[in-house]
């Protein structure tokens, strides 16, 4: 099974803020500030990534020039969830072929009341016989409109060869631990939340995928780390400094604040695609308090 131990950062995907097209130049900067981090790796095309408003050619095109800077072992995994399953197929082939190491997939959503947990089953049962390389399911954040995954399906997918794990958004770790047990030892879990990494350890999850590494990478990593080393005191410290960030950059403003907030950090973060919009003028302020207050970057030192 592939090993999905450890912090992955989801990356913003930056925009050319003339022509409004991908900057795969951008992007590649971003990711080798991120990976100075001891990160497990990388994920393209994720919620934070604005993978919904990306075309596929998009996705193949960014996922190859992503593909050389991901490396030392680390995994570049990639998001093509999609309405159909046939358009999921061919866009999990289309970054498989470009290098990545795996897919995260969400559930269809628009015929939301038809997906039932056969109509489900098969759709990924079909993308998972028919994917070259492993396939994570995701559990989109309740707050998007989205369709949830039971505890129940979850364990029959499982046993599928080649899903090896669950990306958990629910931000409740109830539901999570649910989660860890339907998985077994046939998948791993991954926490979406950033707040609740180092409860959703103790709860069974391998790792997280979060999006306020992309902040604080090297304390979200420094979480998984005395966490797997039975340093649980310090853990716990960092956890607490690092919660706040999430909750007030991530969970409250999503994208298009996390992308201020690599703005002020030096790095690419600029506009969301359309029809996102910008972060407000009047909640900019609120960015560079959060940073402050948990000790990262310039904001912190000022």
């Amino acid at each position: 099974m592939m090993d999905l131990r450890g912090v992955f950062a989801p990356a913003t995907t930056p925009f050319d803020r003339v022509t409004g097209e991908v900057d795969p130049v951008a992007m590649r900067a971003n990711l080798r500030r991120w990976l100075e981090a001891p990160l497990a790796g990388v994920v393209l095309f994720g919620s934070t990534g604005e993978g919904p408003l990306l075309d596929e050619d998009e996705k193949a095109r960014l996922t190859e020039a992503c593909r050389e800077v991901v490396d030392g072992g680390r995994l570049l995994l990639a998001g093509t969830g999609a309405e159909s399953t046939r358009a999921t197929i061919r866009a999990t082939r289309a970054v498989a072929e470009a290098g990545a190491d795996a897919v995260l997939v969400q559930p269809p959503s628009y015929f939301r009341p038809a997906m039932t947990p056969e109509a489900l089953r098969d759709h990924f049962t079909a993308v998972a016989d028919a994917s070259p390389i492993p396939v994570i399911l995701y559990q989109v954040p309740p707050r998007f409109s989205t369709v949830e995954l039971p505890a129940g399906l979850v364990r029959e997918l499982a046993k599928h060869p080649n899903i090896v794990g669950i990306k958990d958004s629910h931000g409740d770790l109830k539901s999570l631990a649910a989660l860890v047990d339907a998985c077994g030892r046939n998948a791993q879990v991954l926490v979406g939340s950033g707040a609740m990494l180092y409860g959703a350890l103790e709860a069974g999850a391998v790792g997280g995928i979060l999006a306020v590494s992309l902040l604080a990478p090297a304390e979200c990593a420094a979480i998984w780390q005395a966490f797997a080393d039975e340093r649980f005191a310090e853990a716990g410290r960092i956890q607490e400094r690092i919660a706040p960030l999430h909750r007030a950059v991530v969970a409250e403003m999503a994208s298009p604040g996390i992308k201020v907030a690599l703005d002020e950090l030096g790095m690419h973060g600029g506009l969301p695609r359309p029809p996102l919009k910008p972060l407000r003028e009047k909640d900019r302020p609120k960015v560079t308090e959060a940073l402050a207050a948990a000790g990262i970057g310039a904001a912190a030192a000022a």
